[in-house]
C-alpha cells in the first residue's frame, strides 16, 4: 500500500473556493502519480478551522473522486502560526511505488525542501511577448529560463520532415517515441537539440509553430514532454513559459503571469521578428495564423491555453518590453519576498 499526501490553500471560505481547490489537488496528484480513479481505496482529508463553508470529501465527490474508494472530512485543531485556510488529504492506494506528493498554492511552504527553487511560470497565447520577457526576466533575477514552446516546436519539426501523417496521433507519439530533444545553455540563451542537431532556428519558421500546435493538442504528446519539463524544472530554480504552465505543469509554481496581448499587435511583433531574419511573410496571413492558434491552443482538450485562477494578467498590447519585464519583477518581488 502506497499514501500520497497533498495540500493547498484557499483565498477565502467559500465552497466555491474549496470545490475549486480540492479539485485541483486531486487532479494533480492522479496526474503526478499516473493513477486510475478506481486504484484511489480511501481519501482522508482534513481542514483547518477556519474553513466551514463546505466539507472538502463532498468536494471530492462531486469532482467524480469516489467512484470505488471511501471519504472522509475532519477538522484540525487550531495550532499557533499554523497556515490558514488550508486543506490537507492523504489518499491510500494499494499497490507500491513511489509516490509524488502535491503541495499547492500556499501550501507549498509545508516543504522546507522545496523552498529554495523558485518557480516562476509565465503563460499566454502565441506572440504575446513570453520568451522574450521570460528570458530578461530569468537574467534579471540570475536564474535559468525554460522555453517548453521550443520542446512542441521541435515535435512538430520533427513530424515535418518525417513525412508522418500531422493528424494521426498515434503515428505522431510512435514517431516522437525515438526522438531525442535536449535543452543546453550557452551565455545564458537556450539551445534546443533534435537528435543532437541545434534547431534553436529551425523551429522558429511559421509552417513548424502551426506543427507544434497541433502536435501539443496530443494528450500523449503532452504527457511525455510534460515529465520532462517537471524533471527540469526539479533540478534548479527557473522561468518557465508556455500555455499550461501554471495550470498543469507547474501549478505549485510561486509566481503566476498570464501574459497576452490584442491580436493585432501580437502579428505585427511576429512580422517584424521573421523579416529582420529574412523571412518572406505577409502580415494578414501571420494574424490569420495566430487567430487559428488562438482557438486550437484554448479549445483542445489536453490542458489548454487559459489563465491560472491565481495568476496576474497582464496585457501588453500598449506596454514596451521594459515595461511589462518592471511589471513582472514588481511582482515577483511581492510574492516571493
Amino acid at each position: 500500500m502506497t499514501i500520497i499526501r497533498g495540500a493547498t490553500t484557499i483565498p477565502e471560505d467559500s465552497a466555491e473556493e474549496i470545490k475549486k481547490a480540492v479539485k485541483e489537488m486531486l487532479e494533480q496528484i492522479e496526474s503526478r502519480n499516473d493513477l486510475k480513479r478506481d486504484e484511489m481505496m480511501s481519501l482522508v482529508f482534513t481542514s483547518t478551522s477556519d474553513i466551514h463553508s463546505y466539507y472538502p470529501a463532498k468536494a471530492a465527490r462531486e469532482a467524480g473522486f469516489a467512484a470505488s474508494g471511501s471519504l472522509f472530512s475532519a477538522q484540525e485543531p487550531d495550532i499557533d502560526g499554523g497556515l490558514k485556510l488550508c486543506i490537507r488529504v492523504m489518499i491510500f492506494v494499494e499497490k507500491n511505488f513511489e509516490p509524488q506528493h502535491v503541495y499547492l498554492r500556499g501550501a507549498r511552504h509545508l516543504r522546507k525542501d522545496l523552498k529554495p527553487k523558485i518557480k516562476i511560470a509565465i503563460d499566454g497565447p502565441s506572440g504575446s511577448g513570453k520568451s522574450t520577457l521570460s528570458k530578461a526576466l530569468a537574467r534579471r533575477l540570475g536564474i535559468a529560463h525554460l522555453d517548453t514552446g521550443a520542446m512542441y516546436r521541435a515535435c512538430g519539426l520533427k513530424v515535418l520532415d518525417s513525412g508522418v501523417d500531422i493528424r494521426n496521433e498515434t503515428a505522431v507519439y510512435d514517431l516522437l517515441l525515438g526522438v531525442k530533444i535536449d535543452i543546453s545553455y550557452e551565455n545564458d540563451e537556450q539551445h534546443t537539440l533534435l537528435d543532437g542537431v541545434d534547431v534553436s532556428e529551425a523551429i522558429r519558421k511559421p509552417q513548424v509553430a502551426m506543427a507544434a500546435s497541433t502536435v501539443s493538442t496530443y494528450r500523449s504528446v503532452r504527457y511525455h514532454l510534460t515529465e520532462k519539463q517537471r524533471e527540469i524544472a526539479g533540478r534548479m530554480s527557473c522561468v518557465l513559459d508556455g500555455r499550461d504552465i501554471g495550470t498543469f505543469v507547474l501549478p505549485e509554481a510561486d509566481v503566476k503571469i498570464f501574459l497576452t496581448a490584442r491580436p493585432e499587435v501580437r502579428a505585427k511583433r511576429r512580422f517584424d521578428e521573421l523579416t529582420a531574419k529574412g523571412y518572406a511573410v505577409d502580415f494578414n496571413e501571420l494574424l490569420k495564423e495566430i487567430m487559428r492558434r488562438d482557438e486550437q491552443d484554448s479549445t483542445r482538450a489536453t490542458a489548454p491555453l487559459k489563465k491560472a485562477d491565481d495568476a496576474v494578467e497582464i496585457d501588453s498590447s500598449s506596454m514596451t518590453a521594459d515595461e511589462v519585464l518592471e511589471a513582472i519583477m514588481k511582482i515577483v518581488k511581492e510574492k516571493i519576498s
